[in-house]
């Protein structure tokens, strides 16, 4: 009951006065994450508060509903208590600052709340972050739409093989930008990332490079770049 006074509450301030009007710890898991939104500018005098909000939570019932027969298949063996839900403040690219959302394994958590940081304090740009069930988990369609997600569990594309994403332990950073390339095939995923395979292309900002922020931020602490690997490199993907 007191979840839903308070989300009730907070829908009433959106409508009264607008989106910045929401503080950053005003956010709770079940409550729209896009209504939360400030310009650079609103940001910089909130950076306290949008520290507070890189917050785990367990998974809320309201999550659970989203993820079930989409990341969250019947038959999952993954038990929801071993999943975190994880509210990320991020840079877009855009001139805003978003919450975004994540669902990542437990034993991660802490830690990519500390690579999110990091990346807010360098105001890395990532463009989009929501569940992947707000795109009935599809991968492709999420990758298209540069949206930067964790959990899913799925096989790796083109095989049997679970993916660690399947776990929580994987992220893919900006996949519209950073796609998969499988250089014996010459497929590309996803899809629509076919000018990004050339990794000599001019500077994009959602473009992940070797040495870069996220890059070191990731690396640092013991996750693998999928952008490294010879065969297949994947360059949007970090795991653990």
């Amino acid at each position: 009951m007191r979840q839903i006074l308070l989300t009730l509450l907070l829908i009433s301030a959106i409508t009264a006065t607008g989106a910045s009007a929401l503080r950053p710890t005003d956010a709770r898991p079940g409550i729209a994450l896009a209504d939360f939104c400030w310009s650079e500018a609103e940001a910089d005098t909130l950076t306290p508060q949008l520290l507070e909000a890189f917050r785990s939570y367990e998974i809320p019932e309201a999550v659970a509903e989203r993820m079930r027969g989409k990341s969250y298949p019947e038959g999952c063996p993954i038990p929801l208590s071993d999943l975190r839900y994880l509210i990320i403040p991020h840079f877009d690219g855009h001139g805003s600052v978003r919450l975004g959302e994540m669902v990542c394994h437990r034993s991660v958590a802490r830690q990519l709340l500390d690579i999110f940081r990091e990346l807010f304090a360098a105001r890395y740009p990532i463009e989009r972050m929501v569940l992947i069930d707000d795109y009935d988990a599809d991968d492709e369609r999420s990758m298209s739409a540069n949206n930067t997600t964790c959990f899913c569990y799925r096989t790796v594309a083109g095989s049997r093989k679970l993916s660690r994403h399947s776990l929580g332990k994987a992220v893919d950073i900006n996949p519209l930008y950073n796609p998969m390339v499988n250089r014996k095939s010459g497929t590309v995923v996803p899809g629509a990332a076919r000018e990004w395979a050339d990794r000599t292309i001019a500077d994009n900002p959602y473009v992940v490079r070797r040495g870069d922020a996220a890059w070191r931020a990731f690396t640092r602490r013991g996750w693998r770049w999928g952008g490294s690997w010879r065969t297949r490199p994947d360059y949007q993907h970090f795991q653990l």
